[in-house]
C-alpha cells in the first residue's frame, strides 16, 4: 500500500505506513461496513489544569475547544480542581462555533444541566461532568463552551497556555445562552473552568498524551490546532479514535512544577478520562533542565515504571517518547545532556513501554545531535514549530503500528484511516 502523504510533509515509506491501525478492530469494522463499533462515551477534547487565575472573575467565559471526534451528544467536564472555595455556576452552555467568531451556529446552543438542574456548586478539588447534552457534533468541530460563574466566585481553575483565543463578556442574566457573541468583546488566551468534552457515539476509544510544553503546543501557531496531538487526531478521525492533550507547559515528571507532577495528576488527567486505551508519556525534559536539577537517570526510570504500572493495572497500553534535544537553550549543559541520553537509552531499551516513539531520533539535527533540526526549531532551541510538531505526530503514529504493540490490540488495515485531513 502506498504511504499516506500529508501536504507539506515528506511521504512515509510505503512499508511503514503510520496510519494503518485500529483498536480491537472496532474502528475498522465501522468504517468498512463489516460490523458495528461499540457506542460509548469517548474523550474528544481535554486540557489539564495548570493553576488558578482571577482574569475571568465576574465574567461569562466563552471557551473555544477543538474536538477530535464527533458524536450525537456531548458532556462537559467543569473544574474547580485547583480552587480553594466552592465554585458556583449559574449556567453552562455548549454550541457549535460559527466561523472564527464568538457566535454560535444558529439553533445549536444547548444548556447543560447537572442532575437535571442548570446551576451547580463544584467543590474545591473536584471536577464535575454535566448531564448528556443532545447535540450532534462532527469531528474537528470547534465547540463553544460558555461558563458563567456566580459573581464573587474565587479564582478560576484554568489552563494557562491555550494557544486558542477565547472570549469574555460582563456577567448578566442569560449571558451564557446568547447565540450572538457581540457581548464577548474581550479576548483571552487561556481556558477557564473547563477541562474536557466527551462525545457519545461509535468509537474505538481514545489516546491521551501526558506531557509538558512540547505536548501543550508552545511555539506552534495559535488558533490553528497544530499541537502534535491535534495533528495525530487528524489522521485517526476516520478510525473514530479520540486524542486528548494532557500537556502542561512547565510540567515535570519527578516533582510539581507548573501544575502537579505527572504522577500526581495521572489519574485525573489521563487514566480516568473516557474511553482511554493508550497513554502516551512525553515528560522529563523540564526535570533535566530545571532547578533543582534532576541528574539521576534511575529516578526517571522509577517514575516511568510507576506510571506504566498504574496504566497497566487499568488495562491501558503505554507508549514512551524519548526526550528531545535542546542545545542552545539557556538550560542546556553538557552534564545535563549526558543525563538526557542515559534516560533515552532506558526508554529505548529498558523494555518497559508497550511501544516507543523515538522522537529524539526524528527531530534532532543529524549534524549536531544535541540540537533540534533547524527546520523544526522556532528559535528557542527547545520547542517545535508546526513542522516539528507534525514530525512528532508522525513518530507517534509509527509507534502505534509496530509490533509487538500492534498485535496487542492494534490492527493493520489502512482502508478506514484518514490520509491526514484535519
Amino acid at each position: 500500500m502506498a504511504a499516506a502523504v500529508v501536504p507539506g510533509r515528506e511521504a512515509v515509506a510505503a512499508t511503514e505506513d503510520p496510519w494503518a491501525f485500529a483498536f480491537a478492530g472496532a474502528a475498522t469494522a465501522t468504517a468498512s461496513g463489516t460490523g458495528t463499533a461499540p457506542t460509548l462515551w469517548t474523550g474528544s477534547w481535554e486540557t489539564a489544569p495548570s493553576g488558578t487565575s482571577t482574569a475571568a472573575r465576574d465574567k461569562a467565559v466563552r471557551n473555544v475547544v477543538h474536538l477530535s471526534v464527533g458524536g450525537s451528544a456531548v458532556r462537559v467536564r467543569v473544574s474547580n480542581r485547583l480552587g480553594t472555595a466552592p465554585l458556583r455556576l449559574e449556567a453552562v452552555t455548549v454550541a457549535l462555533r460559527r466561523g472564527a467568531t464568538a457566535d454560535a451556529v444558529p439553533g445549536s446552543l444547548r444548556t447543560a444541566t447537572f442532575g437535571g438542574e442548570p446551576t451547580v456548586v463544584v467543590p474545591p478539588g473536584h471536577d464535575l461532568l454535566t448531564d448528556p447534552v443532545p447535540l450532534r457534533v462532527p469531528g474537528a468541530a470547534d465547540l463553544l463552551v460558555t461558563v458563567q460563574p456566580t459573581p464573587g466566585s474565587g479564582p478560576a481553575t484554568y489552563h494557562r497556555t491555550a494557544l486558542q483565543t477565547g472570549y469574555l463578556a460582563p456577567a448578566g442574566p442569560g449571558r451564557a445562552a446568547e447565540e450572538d457573541g457581540s457581548a464577548y468583546t474581550r479576548t483571552v488566551e487561556s481556558w477557564f473552568h473547563v477541562t474536557g468534552v466527551d462525545v457519545h457515539g461509535p468509537s474505538g476509544g481514545s489516546l491521551v498524551a501526558l506531557g509538558d510544553s512540547l505536548t501543550d503546543g508552545t511555539a506552534t501557531t495559535p488558533d490553528t490546532n497544530h499541537r502534535w496531538p491535534d495533528l495525530l487526531a487528524g489522521h485517526l478521525r476516520r478510525a473514530r479514535l479520540g486524542v486528548l492533550n494532557a500537556g502542561i507547559a512547565g510540567n515535570r515528571l519527578l516533582r510539581d512544577g507548573v501544575g502537579p507532577s505527572a504522577a500526581a495528576r495521572l489519574d485525573a488527567d489521563a487514566l480516568d478520562r473516557a474511553g482511554v486505551r493508550v497513554l502516551i508519556v512525553f515528560e522529563g525534559i523540564n526535570d533535566i533542565k530545571g532547578t533543582p536539577v534532576a541528574d539521576d537517570p534511575d529516578a526517571f526510570a522509577a517514575a516511568y515504571r510507576a506510571l506504566v504500572a498504574r496504566a497497566h493495572a487499568r488495562g491501558i497500553r503505554v507508549i514512551g517518547l524519548t526526550l528531545t534535544p535542546y542545545h542552545g537553550h539557556s538550560g542546556y549543559s553538557d552534564a545535563r545532556e549526558a543525563v538526557r541520553r542515559r534516560v533515552n537509552a532506558f526508554i529505548r531499551t529498558g523494555g518497559l513501554f508497550d511501544a516507543v516513539a523515538d522522537v529524539d531520533a526524528v527531530v534532532r539535527d543529524p549534524y549536531a545531535p544535541a540540537r533540534i533540526r533547524p527546520g523544526y526549531d522556532p528559535g528557542d532551541h527547545l520547542h517545535f514549530n508546526d513542522a516539528g510538531a507534525a514530525a512528532v505526530a508522525d513518530a507517534v503514529a509509527r509507534a502505534l503500528v509496530r509490533r509487538p504493540f500492534a498485535v496487542a490490540g492494534v490492527g493493520a488495515d489502512a482502508s478506514f484511516v484518514s490520509s491526514g485531513a484535519r
